[in-house]
Parts: C-alpha cells; structure tokens; sequence
C-alpha cells in the first residue's frame, strides 16, 4: 500500500517529466529507425551497397560512443536540462543535412560525422537522468515511459519517411522529418523538461531527492557493471543488426516496399507495449530475471524468421517480437544502473553502458549489411544473432539482486 502512494504521489507531482523526455529521447533514434525506406532510393541512385549505407550508422555510433562517459560527467554536473535542448536541434540540423548527400563515400560518411555530434546530446543518459531524480518507487514505469519516445519513433519515423519520399523524393525525406518533429517536440522540452539537478521547476514545492550511490570509480570496480556492459552491447549488436535491415530484410522475401514498413512499424507498436510492460514488471519483480527474459524473446523473433521469412504471419510476429524487447533493453539497463549504482554518478556510469550500446549499434548493422552482401542473404547473420542473445541474457541472469545501500530518499522540506 505504501509503495502505490507513494507511486502516486510521483506521477501526480512529475507525470509530466517522463512524457516529455519521451519525446526528446525519439530523436536520439531518427538515424536507427529513418534509414530503412531509404536504404533502396540511395541503392538506386548511387549504386551504393547495403553495407556502404550502414558504414554511416557505424561511424555516428563509434563517434558518439566515445563521449558518452563526458556526457554523463556533464550531466551529473550541469544537469540534462541544457543538454538536452541544446541537442534536440542539433540532432535536427544534422539529419537533415543527410538530403544533401553528393554520392561520395567521403561525402556520406562526413555527413554521419555531423549525424554522431547530434546524438552525442540526446542519448539516453540524458534524459533517464532527469527523471530519476524524480522518481523512486516507480522508476521503472517512468523510465518505461520515457524510453517509449523510441518505440513512438519505430512507429512514426518508416512510415512518414515512406511517405515523404513516395511524394517527393529521398532528399526531402532526410529534410522534412527532422524538421517536422523537431517543431513538434522542442516546444514541449522547454516547458516541461526539468529534472532535479535543474533548479526550480512547475513543481518545485515538491523536494528534489539527495543523490546517493556509488562514484565512477567504484562502479568500474564492480563486476556488475561489466554484465551490463556484455547484455547492453551483444543486445545492440543483434536486435539493431536486425531493426535496421528489417524492411530490406522483408522486401527480399517479397514483401512490397509499403507493406514491409507497415509491418516494420509493428516493432514500434509493440515496443510500447514491451516499455510499458518491462517498466512494470521492473517495479514488482527482481530487474535481473525480468530483463533477462527480456533479453530472450529476440532470439524467437529471429527463429521466425529463418523458419519462414516469406509468410506475411510469421513476418508480423516476428516484427511483434522483436518490437516487445526493442521497447525494454535501454529500460531495463538503465533501471538495473540506477540500481546497483545508485544515483550519484548516474549519468558518467549508465554512459558506460551506453557505450557498449554505442558499440553494438556501430557494428551490428554494418555487420548485417555486409553479411548479405556477401552470402546474398541475411540468414548467417541471424543464426549468429540467436547465439549471442542467449549470451547476453545469461549475463543478466548471472546479475543477482542489487545492493540496498544505493536506495534514494528525500531531502527534508
């Protein structure tokens, strides 16, 4: 009875926080979720190879990756207020840029060089920050609620791209949805995005919680952080290997360009599903069992696939699938950081694992592509998928429950 008081009392006095990082945290993920409708258009005007196209998806991730950890410090000592204003437009700018592409590898590749800067300020840590510093009791919802501004983007980003580029070409695609969402989210970022660490807020007569847990230091001590790193990195690897080479992946087995991305758009759908479900579940039950089951479910999603990758039924609930853990990996990660680690230095020891995130997202999809570039096929890549999702769902299992003394409470009024 307590717990759910005091459940209520968080979202009756900060419901509005978790809603908008939701959609800050959607652009983090433009580049991830965009760039399936455009990998034929480029094809086709360039004459690019698939893996050629997902070299730039490597090259942002391999760059942002690095200043994840200075990120984090920078969060923990400014606040993710600014950063993430800051980075919501700069993210814009850099994704639009991408209609500007001339058909050099140079020319694409400095292009995702801008892409990396973008997303240097708008991944997760960011925006997890904030709102843990608000909620205790249910962090796992609020960081579900958060975090579903990706599977709000798995959903809404092929099929606008789709759109756009059937009615106006692939370069207009790049531009208009950037600038479409960025309109759309900045505004509700400035008013409603504020976390602890920020200064008063429409909610200030509530008390910001003090911040206990463990410093970098001690966390690169413990072996828990480096689970986490082997989960968060072979996750990244398989499931973005997959998410991003899902339409291609559906158009080879027959699939007509619109159908595949509607449904690739299962992925989003199902991914709030899996957010909202994860957060739950999180809040109820031990976070190393729930995310390890989590950590599970790709592996059928994939199995699917290789069984009978043509059939329109198992296309779609492979999509459903593999949309339920697409909504919950980055939940369940950062709730199990916030955890064992404590709040303290929350932003510099999640940018640990989002670093490994980073890694995984850099050469999962660039991995993908250049499997079915050279087989002609993209089973091999998911036969080894299905072995390293398992792997990545042991370390979790192997986590054990979180130390007590990380435990948040709140500053006398």
């Amino acid at each position: 009875m307590g717990m759910a008081k005091g459940a209520m009392q968080e979202w009756r006095g900060f419901w509005f926080l978790p809603v908008a990082a939701a959609l800050g945290y959607s652009n983090s993920v433009f580049h991830i979720y965009a760039l399936g409708p455009f990998i034929e258009p480029l094809q086709s005007e360039f004459g690019w190879s698939r893996g050629q196209i997902s070299g730039g998806l490597t090259i942002a991730a391999l760059i942002s990756l690095l200043f994840s950890i200075p990120v984090g410090m920078l969060i923990d000592r400014v606040g993710p207020r600014r950063i993430g204003l800051f980075g919501v437009l700069a993210m814009g700018v850099a994704s639009a840029l991408l209609g500007t592409a001339t058909g050099t590898t140079t020319n694409w590749l400095l292009l995702w060089v801008l892409i990396a800067f973008g997303v240097i300020w708008v991944q997760a840590t960011v925006w997890t920050s904030a709102v843990a510093t608000r909620f205790e009791t249910s962090r796992g919802l609020a960081f579900a609620v958060t975090l579903s501004g990706a599977s709000l983007a798995a959903v809404v980003f092929p099929m606008l791209a789709t759109w756009l580029i059937q009615g106006w070409g692939w370069r207009v695609g790049f531009v208009g949805l950037p600038v479409i969402w960025v309109a759309l989210v900045f505004p509700v970022l400035f008013f409603c995005f504020r976390g602890a660490r920020d200064g008063g807020s429409a909610a200030s007569h509530h008390a910001a919680p003090s911040l206990r847990g463990a410093t970098l230091r001690e966390g690169l001590r413990s072996p828990a952080l480096y689970k986490l790193v082997v989960a968060s990195g072979l996750f990244a690897f398989t499931a973005f290997g997959a998410v991003v080479h899902f339409v291609p992946i559906l158009t080879d087995s027959g699939a007509t360009s619109l159908s595949a991305a509607g449904i690739a758009s299962l992925i989003g759908i199902f991914s709030i599903i899996g957010r909202l479900g994860t957060g739950l579940l999180l809040d109820r039950f031990p976070g190393h069992l729930v995310g390890g089951v989590a950590f599970l479910l790709p592996a059928v999603a994939l199995s699917l696939l290789l069984i009978d990758g043509g059939n329109p039924l198992f296309q779609m609930a492979a999509a459903a699938t593999l949309g339920l853990t697409v909504g919950s990996e980055v939940d369940v990660i950062a709730f199990l950081a916030a955890r064992h680690f404590g709040l303290k230095s929350f932003g510099a020891i999640y940018g640990v694992m989002i670093m490994a995130l980073g890694i995984g997202i850099a050469v999962g999809p660039l991995a993908s592509g250049m499997v079915f570039d050279s087989y002609g096929s993209y089973e091999p890549f998911l036969i080894v998928a299905i072995v390293l999702m398992v792997v990545g769902a042991l370390s979790l299992f192997s986590l054990g429950h979180a130390p007590q003394r990380m435990a948040m409470t709140p500053q006398p009024e």
